[in-house]
């Protein structure tokens, strides 16, 4: 017992540690923190100006109205700050490949879970400000109940796993595999494009919908904002159960690939380009 104890006091330190190494690290580059947060507002700046010319031929798309719009707008606002953590993982093994302090983070007695749940936790406190001013800009404009509203929250960081996941096996290509890492950036752009990220579904024609139904993000991203617009989440969790799956399946596995395609491919090709 006591053993266990002292390993996961240990785990805590190491996590604890590179949160507070990462704040430090991504707080010396203020720019980058303000694009971060003003580069989603522009891209949602046209899907908001094409959606307000849609709704003037058809008053609805599915349950989205002109009214109730602006919940899907600042829910992709949120997802979007979330989804940096795809670059935020590459972005930190590259600075730690150029300051040639990676291969003692790695080599080290370093468990890769506490190296995700590091930067996990590290972005989430450097994007919680524009991240709580949004969902509170949300709230007031439509107010949903205590319950829905913890029920999203812990919707979001399963989302913010999953996102880590996939972040960590783009990290080790981008210092491991560097050809390859384009390649697979580019295909996990192809995949947000068809997740209705900034759309409704009931806007695009049948042969693009067959292909967003086969994307996983677009049901874990409906189940967020239908989690919100239903505001009951026993309804929620009673309709949208195949939402539900997909959401714990991902938030569960993709952080166990994450870490074995890291240990795969690091021992395999190490870190190249030094």
């Amino acid at each position: 017992m006591m053993l266990n104890l002292k390993a996961v006091k240990d785990n805590l330190s190491q996590i604890l540690a590179l949160t507070e190494k990462n704040i430090k690290l991504q707080t010396r580059y203020k720019f980058h923190i303000i694009f971060a947060v003003i580069n989603p507002i522009i891209a949602l700046m046209i899907p908001l100006v094409l959606m307000g010319t849609l709704f003037r031929f058809n008053s609805q798309f599915g349950p989205w109205t002109a009214q109730n719009f602006i919940i899907y707008q600042f829910i992709a606002y949120q997802i979007l700050l979330l989804r940096r953590l795809n670059s935020v993982f590459p972005q930190e093994f590259r600075t730690e490949k150029y300051w040639k302090t990676l291969p003692a983070l790695i080599v080290g007695p370093f468990n890769r879970f506490n190296l995700l749940f590091g930067i996990f936790f590290s972005h989430i406190v450097m994007i919680s400000i524009p991240f709580t001013m949004v969902f509170i800009i949300n709230f007031i404009f439509f107010p949903i109940d205590f319950l829905t509203i913890l029920f999203m929250l812990i919707e979001y960081l399963l989302i913010a796993l999953i996102m880590s996941g996939v972040g960590l096996m783009l990290g080790i290509f981008a210092i491991s595999f560097e050809n390859l890492y384009p390649v697979l950036g580019f295909l996990l752009n192809f995949v947000f494009l068809f997740s209705c990220i900034s759309f409704p579904y009931q806007i695009f024609p049948t042969f693009i919908q067959s292909i967003i139904n086969l994307n996983p993000l677009y049901y874990i991203f409906d189940f967020l904002r239908l989690t919100w617009i239903e505001n009951n989440i026993f309804i929620t969790l009673s309709t949208h159960q195949l939402n539900l799956y997909i959401l714990l399946s991902g938030a569960i596995i993709l952080p166990f690939i994450g870490v074995y395609v890291f240990n795969v491919t690091y021992k395999k090709f190490g870190i190249t380009g030094y």
